[in-house]
């Protein structure tokens, strides 16, 4: 199925300069798994070295945060928009 994944400017670079990208996946597993594939720039922001939904990055399913639903596990349907936001963090 496919969906929809908005990419901050932060990431595009990372996904040759696109602001969206159309992807297949049944879960956002899949979807990162697709455009890892595609973009493999984008693993690190992503994804932590064990696989699992890195720390610093925010994804959300329609406007629900993944993190309270099922995470990488989480299903879509055709048709969903999937927003990804870095997280900022820092400061003295």
């Amino acid at each position: 199925m496919a969906v929809a994944v908005k990419l901050p400017t932060v990431l595009r670079s990372h996904a040759d300069g696109q602001a969206s990208v159309s992807v297949e996946g049944a879960t956002i597993g899949d979807v990162f798994a697709d455009l890892v594939g595609r973009f493999p720039g984008l693993r690190a922001n992503l994804l932590a070295d064990d696989g699992g939904l890195h720390k610093f990055v925010n994804v959300y399913v329609n406007d629900d945060d993944i993190r309270y639903l099922d995470q990488l596990e989480t299903k879509l349907a055709d048709g969903d928009e999937i927003t990804i936001l870095p997280a900022v963090a820092g400061g003295a």
